[in-house]
């Protein structure tokens, strides 16, 4: 049989009729070559019986052993995904775009797998076609993934609709595989285009970040704290961020806040403000936040991070008669108040580096 007609499409300057083709062909059941970062892989509608039958048939692969979903965004990752474990949105925030794929429990129930390709052409077209969108490397099992379109073509060429031809792939290597999905456990299928130790690396990481209002004084203390102990430590197993509730970021720490780290030899000169999003709170192991209306707006954006949040008075020893776990904004007050607020949030810093 005769292979399928190959079009050009230009990874920098995409042709959008050429692209809205191909994703429409997926759409309706086709199977289209198209290139991604690691190989060139055949993509289909995951909803399409007969497109997933066809496709099976060509891998030679079991109809009952399901392929790995591509997608376009981050976030779509739960929409197909339960039970999302925090080291796999380490993952996804360190590798995606990315050659790694992620198996976690479906939504649908079993697993599924999941991968962002760092290619623009895959991504433009997967987002386009509107279904979701399988894509195993262009081969028949057991033969070599192909890196250009000339050799998916030649592979597998007579039994697809469509190839696009977009260049050489980039990295020509098939993506890496983990496994996350019992009970968040790290299990490596393949060791692919990304090393195994740097994936461990990302996902043991103890991520830990510091919340307050305006992320300019309070979540800044603290995270220049906290860093500075795990420096003197040698630690590079903990990773600190900080963050505030506000709309508004970019702006500079206090003069007062500068003034007291530089004191204690820490430098947040270059520090610039930034909020707080869903995707730094569900990549965090521990979420310390200033007062309680932290607290309730970090849970109101993300309610699943709720075992992870904590007031990070609640680890201070020093004596408060009246209970009241806020560490009260400095912002407008005399020095004294801001040395008085550095004092409570590095007792509490100190504690934190013991349970860490």
């Amino acid at each position: 049989m005769k292979a399928a007609e190959a079009v050009t499409i230009d990874p920098l300057h995409p042709s959008e009729p050429l692209l809205k083709r191909a994703a429409d062909l997926i759409a309706r059941g086709g199977l289209v070559i198209i290139p991604t970062e690691t190989v060139y892989g055949i993509a289909a509608n995951m909803r399409d019986p007969g497109a997933v039958k066809r496709l099976s048939a060509i891998k030679m692969r079991p109809p009952d052993k399901p392929f790995s979903l591509h997608i376009s965004r981050k976030e779509e990752v739960e929409e197909f995904a339960r039970d999302i474990p925090v080291a796999a949105y380490k993952l996804i925030d360190r590798f995606w775009p990315g050659p790694l794929t992620v198996i976690l429990p479906s939504k649908e129930g079993g697993t599924i797998g999941m991968r962002m390709p760092d290619h623009e052409v895959a991504l433009r077209i997967i987002s386009m076609a509107g279904v979701p969108v399988v894509c195993p490397s262009a081969n028949v099992s057991g033969a070599p993934a192909p890196v250009a379109c000339a050799q998916a073509l030649a592979g597998v060429g007579s039994a697809v609709d469509l190839a696009v031809d977009s260049g050489k792939a980039k990295l020509g290597l098939e993506s890496s595989v983990v496994d996350l999905a019992r009970e968040g456990d790290l299990r490596f299928v393949r060791e692919g285009a990304i090393r195994r130790e740097d994936i461990e690396r990302v996902a043991r990481t103890k991520q830990v970040i510091f919340i307050c209002t305006g992320n300019s004084c309070r979540s800044v203390m603290a995270k220049g704290i906290l860093e500075k102990k795990l420096k003197d430590a040698g630690r590079k197993d903990v990773e600190v961020s900080s963050a505030g509730v506000m709309l508004s970021s970019g702006f500079g720490a206090t003069e007062e806040t500068k003034r007291i780290m530089r004191q204690e030899g820490v430098d947040v000169s270059h520090h610039q403000s930034q909020r707080v999003t869903p995707e730094m709170l569900k990549k965090s192991d521990l979420i310390l936040v200033m007062e309680r209306v932290h607290e309730e707006r970090v849970l109101q954006m993300v309610p699943e991070v709720k075992k992870r949040v904590f007031l990070l008075k609640e680890f201070a020893k020093i004596n408060n008669r009246t209970n009241d776990m806020d560490i009260a904004d400095p912002i407008g007050r005399p020095l004294e108040f801001y040395q008085e607020t550095y004092e409570t949030i590095r007792e509490a810093v100190d504690r934190v580096t013991e349970i860490l």
